[in-house]
């Protein structure tokens, strides 16, 4: 999976070319940050048929998705320790919140490495749109892009906590959620 993520990283970076400061590579991450998003997010368009993150069970379901994925990622991370690190928090059953965030993500290293963060945004963004095709919201203070660790905050959609944010752009290019 991670050669394949290298690959549309390098793919991307021959698409953009140029100067990270003009219009013409403005407007050519705005047309790529779709295609991105389609292809790594996608399968939550069908995934939105089953799951509605307004329902206390969908989101009980989901947090036990990402505590087992986080197991799973922490049991690899002693094999391989450059892969992702994901730490689940307790799941919120009084407010339904499902939080848990990524201490390392090998994407993120790479782009560091290669000085590849305007690319990484790409695929950073793109999980506001994936949660909300879920009828979720997602509150990010940051990512492994933008900050020492990625965090989630994934509410229903109708939740109070949802219309306390507003999705605001950073500096950078990232995605990131500020309270209103």
């Amino acid at each position: 999976r991670h050669h394949v993520i290298k690959m549309v990283f390098i793919m991307l970076v021959y698409i953009l070319g140029g100067s990270k400061n003009n219009f013409i590579f403005s407007k050519k991450v705005e047309k790529l940050q779709e295609f991105v998003t389609h292809l790594f997010m996608g399968p939550f368009e069908k995934l939105e048929k089953i799951f509605n993150l307004n329902r206390s069970f969908d989101m009980w379901l989901i947090d036990k998705v990402f505590h087992i994925v986080g197991h799973k990622d922490r049991k690899q991370y002693l094999q391989y320790p450059a892969t992702f690190c994901n730490v689940s928090k307790p799941y919120d059953k009084e407010n339904h919140v499902v939080r848990y965030h990524f201490l390392q993500c090998p994407n993120a290293e790479f782009a560091k490495k290669y000085n590849l963060m305007h690319v990484l945004l790409l695929f950073c963004n793109a999980d506001y749109w994936g949660i909300s095709q879920l009828h979720g919201t997602l509150i990010h203070q940051g990512t492994c892009g933008n900050c020492d660790k990625c965090d989630y905050c994934i509410v229903d959609s109708k939740s109070p906590m949802a219309k306390k944010y507003e999705i605001v752009k950073d500096e950078n290019g990232f995605l990131v959620s500020q309270k209103i």
